[in-house]
């Protein structure tokens, strides 16, 4: 079952469109009603994931360039899409309060609306791209909230990727200042940095599992390496993949989440 919502966030403070999709009782589209099981198991809440486009995209992203409807429906998971724009899913220092968004008010939403499970282990996130930062982002910043968060093609070291975007060796269509204000030049090593998040949560004792993956074709393959070193170096383990052929795209992407899928809800 999927479903567009339209309603009024306070945190965002106008009217926003989010994506969400169901499991429903009867499985994938029935040709014939012949070994037809009914799942009537909502009441103890299905598990969620919340899925964070790229650059460029929004929340109607998944829907348009995967088959994502179909994946959710085999792993009896609720998956939302929201919107965030190029934002890199900050409280934006000029612009929208995107972070508490996330982490707030659309999770309190989801779990009140939906037959979701409001638990950690049942909550996951992941993403691609600007996304992969987000989802990894989110996941540290807030490691009480996910079990665990999913890169792919991630632009995992954001000091990196800003420094690459400021060189133009590197297209960067965001306005790092509105996102990032006076840490934009500043960012590694910065509570924005993902490998100081992971550190500090690695002290803390609470972590969320890790996914990361990225074609060995995609321009951000070689910090993706670096990135997995020094976690590696840190002894924190992850799920790693590096995917010989493939490129910064839906086709890659549309085939990972499916392993991301299988590797959050194991049968």
């Amino acid at each position: 079952m999927f479903m567009t919502c339209h309603y009024f966030s306070l945190v965002l403070n106008r009217n926003i469109e989010i994506n969400v999709i169901v499991p429903t009782p009867e499985g994938n589209e029935q040709i014939t009603a012949e070994g037809k099981q009914m799942r009537y198991d909502y009441e103890k809440g299905l598990p969620v994931v919340y899925l964070l486009h790229g650059a460029y995209g929004d929340n109607s992203s998944w829907m348009r360039f995967s088959s994502i409807e179909r994946y959710a429906q085999a792993h009896n998971c609720i998956a939302v899409m929201a919107g965030v724009e190029n934002s890199f899913y900050q409280d934006m220092e000029h612009g929208s309060r995107y972070y508490t968004y996330m982490t707030e008010e659309l999770p309190a939403y989801i779990t009140r609306i939906f037959p979701a499970s409001g638990k950690r282990e049942d909550t996951f996130i992941a993403g691609f791209s600007m996304g992969g930062y987000g989802a990894w982002f989110l996941g540290l910043s807030r490691p009480d909230l996910y079990a665990k968060a999913a890169s792919m093609s991630g632009a995992l070291d954001i000091g990196k990727v800003y420094e690459a975007g400021k060189g133009g060796s590197m297209d960067s269509p965001f306005r790092w200042e509105d996102c990032f204000g006076e840490k934009t030049e500043n960012l590694s090593g910065s509570d924005r940095d993902l490998l100081q998040l992971l550190k500090e949560d690695k002290e803390k004792g609470l972590l969320p599992e890790l996914y990361q993956s990225c074609g060995d074709q995609d321009f951000l393959f070689t910090i993706n390496q670096e990135v997995h070193r020094k976690i590696e170096a840190m002894g924190i383990r992850t799920e790693y993949h590096e995917v010989p052929g493939h490129m910064h795209n839906w086709d890659f992407w549309d085939q990972d989440i499916r392993r991301i899928l299988d590797w959050m809800l194991p049968a």
